[in-house]
């Protein structure tokens, strides 16, 4: 079977691209959540939770997450690094440069922090 290249140009916004890195995100086992940044958040700003640069046609994305209780946050953060990495490249065909993961807190059910709290 032949291929055929039909010319013209495809154009993907960015905010495309940070809707598959943040659903990759939360789709990683061990994510909790997507950060909010209190910092913009005190300043009315939209803080960007996932920031994403195109730069010459390869991809930089920045990550702010929330990890769950009990993971090794070394092999989450490069957990979610491979992830989002391959998602962006197989489903947009973008090189990615680097996924920058900040572990902005991690998370406790209020049933663990009372249990902690009773055994005390």
């Amino acid at each position: 079977m032949e291929r055929k290249t039909i010319p013209g140009a495809v154009t993907v916004e960015p905010t495309v691209l940070e809707t598959i890195a943040r659903l990759t995100t939360l789709g990683v086992p061990g994510v909790a959540d997507i950060a909010e940044r209190d910092v913009d958040r005190l300043l009315g700003v939209s803080g960007k939770s996932v920031a994403i640069q195109v730069r010459e046609g390869r991809v930089f994305v920045d990550l702010h997450i929330i990890a769950g209780p009990d993971q090794s946050l070394l092999q989450l953060g490069r957990k979610v690094q491979y992830e989002v990495t391959r998602a962006v490249q197989q489903m947009i065909g973008m090189p990615v440069d680097a996924v920058d993961v900040h572990i902005e807190d991690v998370t406790y059910s209020q049933v663990d922090e009372w249990s902690t709290a009773e055994s005390a």
